[in-house]
């Protein structure tokens, strides 16, 4: 019964076990452009593949909707790569291992993918089925969402014929989504001449590990730890009363997810090493204190090393440590027009030190484009102080909410007619393409919405299967409903 294949609705969950089973990390994405090119071909559907890798399936009407407004479903083909440290893996050629675990269905280990898999199994279940009743249906499927939004930013007009674009990448079932927030890469470089090491000095690797990570947008409020920043909280101190010279340090590895792990190699003067021991157990102990709630599994722990080639400068140390723990992190304003959500944040992503080079990445998210672009630039400054250079890329704006869109009243109605209820209108802090598909078809209505997926972007990424068949359900109503054209 672990078999995800035997849940309903059977064809959409058939599709996402063939997708688990394809390699599919944002920027090889190669195969499931091929596998979702011949299934469109297999179906004797029209199938579009764009310079980019874009796939867009189109599929007539059933008899009697011809007169139907043209839908296009939209969803993305990567996914995040993410696992334990323990766990061995190849997210370019291993297939994931999803089962039923109780309500939910999750991963051995790694991210699942039902971020944005279930998405795009959804549009070709619909694409393949005989029996539904709908318009005119066209499936948008994007590539390199989650590390660059690449495809929305490539597509060209001409491609779409739609007037609505429904978006199935949204995370909490219930619940429709009419805005979203653009975001910007920040990114701080800087090179220096190694050091050797002195004499009387004692090598150590540091490690801050089990915090639970996840979306630097959707998870960015829930007050997780930073492991980046857990560890440089630490460094600050051991540098300023210990007299520590850093090697190297090295934590997280995707600008889009919290960082759950850290380390650094540290060597230690021998008359400081019961102090530095101490100092470290110390603050095992402060962390499981102050995050003990949202990190159950936290640890901060030391153990001898071999001793590193080369040091990085004791005034580009001070810099280097003192620039990553002041980043601003998490949620920096929330929203005054919406309640709960989080309007401006920031996500101090990645930090690689070591070899003559420093490196810091962060992904700033706004649904306001002017505060966005100011945090990036006060994020920008903190790295500019220690002499970085600094470099602001991959914007993308933000998705404005329409509270008048027609596709919005019809989705109301079709779930109030369902479910006994109005499903609650919101935004979401997190990157929908939506918004930049408008700037290629600026006439299309948009909305978004999906099932419930908890701790996407990180291994305890589970989507729960009862919201499943509820969004399908929901997916199915909505196509029989759509108003005819004007």
């Amino acid at each position: 019964m672990n078999d995800i294949r035997n849940l309903e609705p059977k064809e959409l969950w058939g599709y996402f076990s063939q997708i688990c089973e394809i390699p599919h990390p944002s920027k090889k994405e190669k195969k499931m452009i091929e596998f979702v090119r011949n299934f469109g071909k297999s179906q004797g559907l029209e199938t579009l593949v764009d310079e980019t890798g874009n796939v867009v399936i189109k599929k007539k009407a059933s008899p009697g909707m011809e007169n139907r407004k043209t839908v296009v479903l939209q969803a993305h083909l990567d996914m995040v790569p993410q696992k334990n440290s323990d766990k061995e893996h190849d997210f370019e050629k291993d297939p994931i291992k999803a089962y039923v675990d109780g309500e939910w269905v999750t991963a051995d280990g790694t991210t699942l993918g039902a971020d944005n898999g279930i998405g795009v199994a959804a549009a070709m279940a619909v694409l393949s089925s005989e029996n539904l009743k709908h318009g005119p249906v066209e499936a948008l499927f994007t590539i390199d969402e989650e590390t660059g939004m690449t495809g929305a930013n490539n597509l060209k007009p001409g491609y779409l014929d739609a007037e609505i674009l429904i978006n199935m990448d949204s995370e909490d079932e219930g619940e429709l989504y009419v805005g979203c927030a653009g975001g910007i890469n920040v990114t701080a470089q800087k090179s220096y001449t190694e050091e050797q090491v002195r004499e009387g000095m004692k090598a150590y690797r540091i490690n801050a590990k089990g915090m639970k990570g996840g979306h630097s947008g959707i998870d960015i409020p829930l007050g997780r730890a930073n492991a980046n920043q857990v560890l440089f909280r630490f460094l600050m101190q051991a540098d300023s009363d210990l007299n520590i010279k850093l090697a190297e340090a090295s934590g997280g590895d995707l600008r889009n997810a919290i960082p759950r792990e850290s380390h650094a190699v540290v060597v230690v003067p021998e008359n400081n090493i019961p102090a530095f021991e101490s100092l470290v157990n110390d603050y095992d102990k402060i962390y499981k204190d102050e995050y003990g709630e949202t990190e159950p599994e936290i640890s901060f722990t030391c153990s001898p090393a071999d001793m590193p080639s080369g040091l990085v400068p004791e005034d580009e140390q001070y810099g280097i440590i003192r620039s990553v723990y002041a980043c601003p992190h998490g949620v920096i304003r929330m929203s005054t027009s919406m309640e709960g959500l989080v309007e401006t944040s920031n996500n101090m992503a990645v930090v690689n030190v070591g070899g003559g080079s420093y490196e810091a990445l962060c992904l700033t998210r706004s649904s306001v484009d002017t505060a966005k672009e100011a945090t990036a630039w006060k994020i920008a400054a903190v790295f500019q102080l220690m002499g970085a250079e600094i470099g602001l890329s991959g914007s993308y704006p933000g998705w404005k909410p329409d509270m008048n869109s027609p596709i919005l009243k019809t989705m109301q109605g079709v779930y109030d007619n369902m479910f006994g209820k109005v499903p609650e209108i919101k935004a979401i802090h997190a990157g929908l393409e939506c918004g930049i598909i408008a700037g290629a078809y600026p006439h299309l209505d948009m909305i978004s919405f999906g099932p419930t997926i908890r701790y996407p972007h990180s291994p305890d990424e589970k989507v729960n299967t009862e919201t499943v068949r509820k969004f399908w359900a929901f997916l199915v109503g909505t196509l029989e409903a759509i108003p005819e054209k004007e």
